[in-house]
């Protein structure tokens, strides 16, 4: 098992109120959200399902896939889905300094908006693109501060499927969304290769369960935050 609590602590919500942990909402819809991406074949798969689904989702890709990967990236935007910034290497927040950390978020962010900026725009995907998560969750007052004023909304999660981890099964995966996503909530799978055999077993799955309680899968849109 996973020391990594699948549903998020109120204390740590509490803790850092400026963060977004959740929507609030008064509609049966979840907020899922895809890290590390894009990857070959993973992201394809996830788009395609999500499709199946009618379904909307935030990917928060490095800027190193997306160099990679571009065609993968315009792919998603292609489907009408919001690009978030996840870093471009995926530092440790906490063992980075402030200077490094904010250089890296920027490196993503020039990739990502040069990609933006060949791509034919939903409504929903702004041209100014505003959404980060910290790799691991991890980032520092310091750094958060100063991400907040370059205007940044810092998206964190309220459910975790750690269908990253080895010590998380694809039954348990499933289990951490079903058991604790529910109205507003925002849901953490990643497209990356560590994830794909817990991610591609729970997230049909997960679709389903909800689809069928009446609930829809919207993205987190650029400019429905206000700090």
């Amino acid at each position: 098992m996973e020391l990594i609590p699948a549903k998020l602590p109120l204390l740590v919500k509490w803790l850092f109120p400026k963060y977004i942990w959740n929507i609030q909402t008064e509609e049966k819809v979840i907020y899922l959200t895809f890290d590390d991406g894009p990857t070959p074949e993973i992201t394809q798969w996830t788009l395609d399902i999500l499709e199946q689904f009618k379904a909307k989702a935030t990917f928060f890709c490095t800027g190193d896939n997306v160099q990679k990967h571009p065609e993968i990236f315009q792919g998603i935007v292609e489907k009408e889905h919001i690009i978030g910034n996840h870093t471009y290497s995926h530092p440790h927040g906490w063992k980075t300094s402030t200077e490094t950390y904010l250089e890296n978020v920027k490196q993503a962010q020039d990739i990502i908006n040069f990609q933006l900026q060949n791509a034919t725009l939903s409504k929903q995907q702004s041209a100014v693109n505003n959404l980060f998560r910290p790799p691991y969750g991890q980032v520092t007052k310091k750094q958060g501060r100063k991400l907040i004023g370059l205007g940044y909304n810092i998206i964190m999660w309220t459910v975790l499927a750690i269908d990253w981890s080895e010590k998380t099964n694809k039954e348990q995966s499933l289990k951490n969304v079903i058991k604790n996503a529910k109205q507003g909530s925002i849901v953490v799978f990643h497209d990356s290769e560590k994830a794909s055999e817990n991610m591609q077993y729970a997230l049909p799955k997960v679709l389903e369960y909800f689809s069928e309680k009446g609930y829809q899968f919207k993205s987190l849109t650029p400019t429905m935050f206000r700090i």
